[in-house]
């Protein structure tokens, strides 16, 4: 019996030119895509994903919309919500890769920006492949990630000369700046709150990268904090989701400036 094979393949975040050469060769031959829903206002995503394989994928194939589980966002305990979120969504991929995949079929994830930075779709399928009911080669395809096309469309690097980047999430940076990091690229912040941060760093925000409704604010976190809320506030409600990432810096020459000062 031939074996059942997944791709899954980094999209980028949003632009359709995002998807590199290796992507669109993955997708030419595929069987069936999987498509996790997670509710009707972001029904606009998964047309995204529809038009991609309609433009790349060289034969017929079936686009399979698996209904997301609905998770706790303010968990008690946020690390074991979370797993059983994931052995959820397993399940119920693991059904879906039965019943819509046949033997020696090739099926794809198609995941934002790319598989490895802050996905779950990886770790999902290992929850799959350990529970060895649906067996299938796995085979991962790089993809453009929102740190690089948030850098690149406020032209600048990510790092300070020599200097440290930290990539996090706003839970933990919620406890304050991290130690000895220049940079800090923020990603998963439902609720950014920047008051508790120093107002001298410099912020590099964006939301829907890649997209047509794509926005950019950058400046004096002091200047620019309570303008980025009011205009993700803003869109959030206007689109009902949000995708948003940003980077923070503090200029580490004024910081030792002012500790030998001191």
């Amino acid at each position: 019996m031939q074996d059942r094979q997944i791709r899954v393949i980094g999209i980028g975040t949003g632009d359709p030119e995002h998807l590199t050469l290796q992507a669109v060769r993955a997708l030419a031959d595929v069987d069936a895509v999987f498509v996790l829903d997670k509710r009707a206002e972001t029904a606009d995503l998964v047309e995204i994903r529809r038009r991609i394989c309609a433009a790349h994928i060289r034969k017929p194939h079936r686009v399979v919309t698996v209904e997301d589980p609905p998770r706790e966002r303010r968990p008690a305990d946020y690390g074991r919500t979370v797993e059983a979120w994931h052995a959820a969504r397993a399940e119920r991929l693991e059904e879906a890769f039965a019943a819509h995949l046949g033997a020696g079929e090739v099926g794809a994830i198609l995941a934002w920006g790319d598989p490895a930075l802050y996905d779950s779709v990886l770790r999902i399928l290992d929850h799959i492949l350990a529970r060895g009911r649906v067996p299938f080669r796995r085979r991962v395809v790089p993809g453009l990630s929102s740190v690089q096309v948030l850098a690149a469309r406020h032209g600048v690097p990510l790092n300070g000369i020599g200097g440290s980047v930290l990539i996090t999430t706003g839970r933990r940076l919620a406890a304050g700046w991290p130690a000895e990091a220049d940079s800090v690229v923020v990603m998963l912040d439902g609720d950014p709150a920047f008051a508790h941060l120093d107002p001298d760093l410099t912020i590099y925000w964006g939301a829907y990268l890649g997209s047509p409704d794509e926005i950019l604010v950058s400046g004096r976190l002091g200047d620019t904090g309570d303008e980025i809320r009011r205009v993700r506030a803003e869109a959030r409600a206007r689109h009902g989701w949000i995708m948003d990432i940003y980077l923070l810096r503090r200029d580490r020459a004024a910081t030792d400036r002012a500790g030998a000062a001191g």
